[in-house]
């Protein structure tokens, strides 16, 4: 090729130059290459670590190393200068290069938050970019931020650090904590024969992400504001992590897989229904009305454990059983229990799904990943799962806010206790759990302002006997009164729940509850009774629908309430239970009421404000009147990561 052809191909590049230049001058940017001088102004430098020769991915490279460089280029690398300048020579010389002999002499650049700029090379770096190079070999000197846990851009990369020594991989970002961790975890699972590649790693690469992000962005999702990293982390999530890449399958799971990913990004707004919609009419009139179905519908529940071994399941069990009552002219229903708690509850929705259920609800936060899988593959049958966290298009989520009966329990449990020491038996430390847990604490307050409450973990959800060992350390510490997490409808008085004074001063391998003073009650048979009757109505149409609607209801919908014991809690305490029921029910009063402040005296919600929903279902830490520590790795969870379904 000759020179005449290379200055086309300046022209060409000039031509995209000037088309950036001016799209950055319209929105008021300066139109010039970043430069790295700009980018470290007010950055505290701790080190600089040479790398030695890298290959740096094009993509990467940013920008140039000063003020006076950056201005040869627009911000997209490509040539503003004449073409019959110096500078423009210079580059149509290393063009006609590239093309006859290749461009292999390294660059020299600096490395900073995984991003690159170039301190020398930068006409070679122009001349790969316009011709869609990939990458060019570097000599990189990388720049390391000081560390500061309020900026999550360090956080990550800090994150990133120590996934590139492990691995050599520079081409991945991700906008979330963590996710490079859980990155590793995936490709070291990975059982390959990497032939070609000298390890895995190279082999992942270019085998396994290169092609996923090549698809990902041929279908649009480059639109999305989140990494092609991101999304890789979200697709292995629900389809695990793939020894190779099936372009044609891919492209049809990301066809569908990205308006979840849209929805994951915060493009599309939530409708959070707090209560249930009002139809003028109560739901046993509204049934009569119905028009029969052609077919009875079907109706299907996943447990992850048995109804004998979990209140859990016995409570959303229990909601079965009503609905298979009051709805059993319209509807049949079927349960399946003991499925794994991982993806491997996908293949249990998908039979449920091929034997012909037109609705599944899924009782478990940790089935969310394999509902959504399913529900990708069978868009004809409506998937429902019970988390508060999540938000997807194709699988509505539910959960109670049994935060508001916890509040009233810790009222009762107030008024009542001699040593002023309340006993909390926490199950996991997940929201969940926490805000339940504060909310008690919170009501014990308000009508005792010594109370503390005093925790102790079980670190499960159904063990009898951690849940015993908890109690029995929690009597130890001086608790009168004891709240259990584990509160749910129409269980016999033999189990330990709800809230109950202990027996003191007896054999610790016998003692357990005394007297049952409160306890907050899920009545599932009440939410299961209204979504199908919506949906026999077709207030909630079976697959995808264009609102994402997320159903978090409280006291007012009946599927939490409330009972105490009218001989145990003092006659005024109740007067002022029943009062703030009732406040509660009709919005005039709500548990989290700043102000509110956390252990270290930090105000959490200011004075008369409210806590918003994405600070109750994203709490992860404990108010002022818990003298027990959070676990750490609660407290590191960023909320975030949590309202968005990143927490496994």
């Amino acid at each position: 090729m000759g020179l005449e052809e290379a200055g086309r191909h300046y022209q060409e590049a000039r031509k995209l130059a000037l088309k950036d230049y001016s799209r950055s001058i319209s929105k008021g940017q300066t139109g010039y290459l970043p430069f790295i001088e700009n980018v470290l102004k007010n950055i505290e430098i701790i080190s600089e670590i040479d790398l030695g020769v890298v290959d740096i991915p094009l993509e990467k490279i940013a920008g140039t190393y000063t003020y006076a460089r950056s201005l040869s280029f627009a911000g997209n690398f490509m040539p503003l200068l004449a073409h019959n300048t110096e500078f423009g020579q210079k580059w149509q010389n290393l063009c006609n290069a590239h093309i006859n002999e290749g461009i292999r002499d390294p660059i020299k650049a600096y490395e900073y938050m995984n991003w690159f700029y170039v301190v020398e090379g930068n006409k070679r770096v122009s001349v790969l970019k316009f011709f869609n190079a990939f990458s060019i070999p570097g000599s990189v000197t990388r720049l390391v931020p000081k560390w500061d846990e309020s900026d999550i851009n360090i956080v990550i990369y800090y994150e990133f650090l120590e996934f590139y020594r492990k691995t050599g991989i520079n081409l991945i970002w991700f906008t979330r904590r963590n996710s490079f961790n859980r990155l590793l975890e995936y490709i070291e699972s990975l059982e390959i024969n990497t032939g070609l590649f000298s390890n895995r790693y190279k082999y992942f690469t270019n085998s396994i992400y290169l092609p996923f992000r090549k698809i990902f962005r041929e279908l649009g999702g480059q639109k999305i504001p989140i990494t092609s990293g991101d999304a890789f982390l979200e697709y292995t999530k629900i389809y695990g992590m793939p020894l190779e890449i099936n372009e044609e399958l891919l492209k049809s799971r990301l066809g569908l897989f990205i308006p979840e990913l849209e929805q994951l990004a915060g493009e599309k707004t939530v409708d959070i229904q707090t209560m249930p919609q009002s139809s003028g009419e109560n739901i046993l009139s509204a049934i009569t009305t119905l028009v029969r179905p052609k077919k009875v519908m079907k109706i299907a529940f996943v447990y992850a454990k048995d109804i004998q071994r979990s209140s859990w399941t016995y409570s959303h069990e229990m909601g079965r059983n009503h609905v298979d009552r009051v709805l059993k002219e319209y509807i049949t229903t079927t349960y399946v229990d003991n499925v794994p708690e991982s993806l491997e509850a996908y293949e249990h929705l998908k039979r449920l799904a091929m034997d012909g259920n037109d609705v599944i609800f899924a009782t478990s936060p940790s089935f969310i990943n394999a509902t959504l899988k399913a529900a990708l593959e069978f868009p004809g049958v409506k998937f429902l799962n019970c988390s508060e966290t999540h938000s997807y298009k194709r699988v509505n989520t539910y959960f109670g806010r049994i935060y508001e009966p916890r509040f009233l329990a810790g009222i009762a449990a107030g008024s009542v206790t001699k040593s002023n020491i309340l006993g909390y038996v926490g199950t996991q430390p997940v929201p969940g759990v926490i805000n339940g847990i504060n909310s008690f604490a919170l009501g014990a307050r308000m009508v005792n302002p010594d109370a503390r409450v005093v925790v102790e973990w079980a670190n499960q959800w159904d063990s009898l006997e951690m849940l015993e060992a908890a109690s029995i350390a929690l009597i130890n510490k001086g608790a009168d009164i004891i709240s259990h997490h584990d509160t749910l409808s129409n269980r016999e008085f033999s189990r330990e729940y709800g809230v109950y004074s202990v027996i003191s001063n007896i054999d610790e391998k016998k003692c357990g509850p005394d007297d049952y003073i409160a306890a907050p009650v899920w009545n599932w048979g009440i939410f299961y009774e209204k979504i199908l009757v919506n949906i026999l109505n077709n207030a909630l149409k079976k697959g995808a629908s264009r609102k994402v609607v997320n159903f978090w209801w409280g006291l007012e919908s009946g599927i939490v309430d409330f009972f105490y014991s009218k001989r145990l809690v003092p006659r005024e305490t109740q007067k002022l239970i029943e009062f703030l029921k009732s406040m509660i029910i009709n919005g005039m009063f709500h548990p989290f009421t700043g102000p509110i402040y956390n252990q270290n005296r930090t105000v959490k919600v200011k004075e008369n404000q409210i806590a918003t929903r994405q600070q109750i279902v994203t709490m992860n830490w404990f108010v002022d009147a818990i003298e027990s520590e959070l676990p750490k790795a609660a407290k590191k969870v960023p909320a975030s990561d949590i309202l968005q379904g990143m927490v496994e």
